[in-house]
């Protein structure tokens, strides 16, 4: 072992033995000592701020105080859909027509098409499927619906 003026200053040995950095503590400031620091007034009452009258303030506000804050983008917004929540008639001969034809067939891809919600989208699809014009891609789960047109013959 080394005598403690060989070792390094900042270095203190705790109560087990371990070494640990020395940092001698801060006494604990005041409420308004620490709101001042925070301000970069320095110490209490060192130099007084001197209070503006009323028309110096309006002419600052006036004079475009706001122009100095920062300025964040603005981020992207997406455009509000205003999808059908019932089919019309165009809308369904339109369904009939085009959706039987496609290779991928999903709730989002006959939405897409047809402008209409979600849930209509996808009882449009169990529509097709008991009609026998399209056909299940895979093992049939309610979580994905993924389909295809009819090719061929039965299977």
């Amino acid at each position: 072992l080394k005598p403690f003026w060989l070792k390094p200053f900042w270095l203190k040995l705790t109560a087990r033995g371990r070494r640990r950095p020395h940092r001698p503590r801060r006494p604990p400031l005041r409420w308004a000592c620490v709101r001042a620091r925070r301000r970069g007034l320095g110490a209490m009452g060192a130099n007084k701020v001197v209070q503006k009258s009323k028309e110096a303030k309006m002419k600052a506000a006036m004079a475009g105080g706001r122009s100095k804050k920062k300025k964040w983008a603005k981020g992207k917004v997406k455009e509000k859909l205003a999808n059908m929540v019932m089919f019309d008639k165009a809308t369904y001969d339109k369904m009939m027509k085009e959706i039987p034809k496609a290779k991928l067939i999903t709730p989002a891809v006959v939405s897409e098409r047809l402008k209409v919600n979600g849930s209509v989208a996808r009882q449009a699809i169990r529509h097709l499927e008991e009609k026998g014009l399209i056909q299940v891609v895979g093992e049939k789960s309610a979580k994905m619906l993924i389909y295809t047109r009819k090719v061929g013959g039965d299977e």
